[in-house]
């Protein structure tokens, strides 16, 4: 108002004001979707209370919904998991039913995710990680290296405990910055390059080309090749043996079947690793059922298969007597592999020391980037850019790896699918508890799952090996040190078939080339240790 109006004018104008506001009518009620969130009353009001559901904005079908998006998004880890692991146990040569995997895949992923939703009430989920699963499989779990599957829930354990003491104690940080860069950013392109290899072996993408000399010998000829697609020649559509279907047709379901993965991640629709998995298993029964129609042999032997599905409860049997407990019973019985080669009490050592600084690091890498990548969705950060809670998170993490390990699965870490539960909404531990309780759920659908092919699990494995390419940008390829030291990181995991060995060659090249440039005081203590380590290992140790 202007300060040349007269008091008089200033009061005149005060009433006509009020009297034109008592003439209005009252503002009519604004709907309730308008108005902030009330908070609920009795039981449900105290679950709300306890997770802070209406105090983070949030509300109970957003926070279920969120809960089954992430469900949907991951669950496909129970029967990539349990493929996996199904088949001969290391040199013990026994059988590692899928059942049982399927079983305990399904309890580390409920522990996980109960922890997250009640010891650090975020919500994000965590199941047997990709990648960490690849390590032990191919790595650990190889018969030439004389390890049983219960020797390598040992290591599982032994992740579990260390990274617990790592976080207890605050070391975490330390060894993580003990880490060089390059090496951190390839190991998920490695890993990535790694799992999606595997995928397309499995699938019949990616076939061996060795052969048999007239002399006996062996021609390895380039090792690997791409599959034959040639219908006209010697190219068989389907083959059947051992329980294995081979030939074009698994091949092109997987081909596919990643392409509409592709599809609908493009079109951001909620699962599409799942969609497009159920999607290629479908596929891949309609093209069976084609060649069965045309009596193709190899088609009717597969179903036949049909007749061995047993009832849900099987594998919760199976699950008791070979995995759950096996890393006490068995584990520690290293007989196996000290009768195998030239291993001994040193080498096994040795052996143990560095699986479980691996596993360490890629549960501590793939859990940390996960944090930070699904809580910034959410606006789930401090003042400071670091994850909420992340102390608890971290413990929730190493607490769910033990409780994995004893049940039978390999290391339990944060699932990056989470953040597709917070993009949805979810911004509480409820979010958890509905996948988690949708995780209980799935454990009595093992005889579902188990229909589910190879060639289909194997488009999970192809795509989530696409995702983490995505790190390669983060290395700086104009700096011909850092450039050498990732390549020789995930070329090494790749082609040399080993998650370990290619982190033991990037941060062995890392001191090389620090030591030869001058730099050698770049190289912190704790760079120092871990690289003697794995020197020592590769000098000694067959694995």
């Amino acid at each position: 108002m202007s300060e040349d109006v007269s008091l008089p004018e200033q009061q005149a104008i005060s009433e006509q004001s009020t009297e034109e506001s008592a003439v209005q009518p009252a503002p009519e009620p604004q709907p309730s979707s308008q108005l902030s969130p009330q908070p609920r009353k009795g039981f449900w009001g105290k679950v709300d209370n306890w997770f802070g559901i209406t105090k983070s904005g949030s509300n109970y079908r957003t926070e279920i919904v969120a809960g089954v998006t992430t469900f949907m998004a991951m669950v496909y880890i129970l029967m990539v998991n349990a493929e996996m692991f199904q088949g001969p146990l290391g040199a013990a040569g026994s059988e590692y039913p899928y059942g049982a995997a399927y079983i305990a895949t399904a309890i580390g992923a409920i522990v996980g995710t109960m922890l997250m939703a009640f010891l650090a009430k975020m919500p994000l989920a965590q199941a047997s990680g990709m990648g960490i699963n690849a390590f032990i499989v191919y790595t650990l779990l190889d018969s030439a290296t004389g390890l049983t599957y219960a020797n390598t829930m040992v290591f599982v354990l032994l992740d579990g405990v260390v990274f617990l003491l790592l976080t207890v104690t605050g070391l975490r940080k330390k060894i993580f910055e003990a880490i060089p860069a390059a090496v951190r950013h390839a190991v998920p392109v490695g890993i990535g390059l790694f799992i999606a290899f595997i995928g397309m072996q499995q699938a019949g993408i990616i076939v061996s080309t060795a052969s048999v000399n007239p002399d006996g010998s062996l021609n390895p000829g380039t090792l690997t090749g791409f599959i034959s697609f040639n219908v006209l020649g010697s190219g068989e559509f389907m083959t059947y043996e051992g329980g294995t279907v081979g030939g074009m047709l698994p091949a092109i379901v997987a081909i596919l079947g990643v392409i509409a993965i592709a599809i609908l991640s493009k079109k951001n629709v909620k699962g599409a690793i799942l969609w497009g998995l159920l999607g290629s298993a479908v596929l891949y029964y309609v093209l069976a059922a084609i060649a069965y129609g045309a009596n193709v042999a190899a088609a009717a032997a597969m179903f036949n298969e049909f007749e061995s599905i047993e009832n849900p409860f099987s594998a919760f049997v199976a699950c008791g007597k070979d995995s759950v407990g096996a890393v006490f019973y068995e584990g520690f019985n290293f007989d196996n592999y000290l009768n195998t080669g030239s291993n001994n009490a040193g080498t096994l050592v040795v052996v143990l020391i560095t699986s479980a600084i691996s596993l360490c690091m890629i549960d501590m890498f793939d859990t940390i980037g996960t944090l930070y990548g699904a809580c910034s969705k959410g606006n789930l950060l401090d003042e400071n850019g670091t994850p909420i809670r992340m102390e608890k998170m971290m413990l929730a993490d190493a607490i769910a790896t033990c409780t994995g390990a004893i049940a039978g699965t390999s290391t339990v870490t944060t699932f990056v699918e989470s953040s597709s539960g917070v993009a949805a909404g979810g911004r509480t531990g409820f979010t958890a508890l509905v996948t988690g309780l949708c995780f209980i759920v799935a454990m009595f659908l093992s005889p579902i799952a188990q229909l589910i092919p190879r060639c289909a699990t194997a488009t999970a494995l192809i795509w989530v090996g696409v995702l983490m390419m995505s790190s390669v940008t983060k290395v700086d390829w104009s700096d011909a040190a850092d450039a050498i030291v990732a390549f020789m990181t995930f070329m090494v995991m790749l082609l040399g078939y080993s998650i370990s060995k290619g982190i033991g060659m990037g941060i062995i090249t890392f001191m090389l080339v620090k030591i030869c440039t001058g730099k050698i005081k770049q190289i912190s203590v704790a760079t120092w240790i871990i690289g003697v380590i794995f020197l020592v290992t590769f000098l000694i140790s067959s694995v």
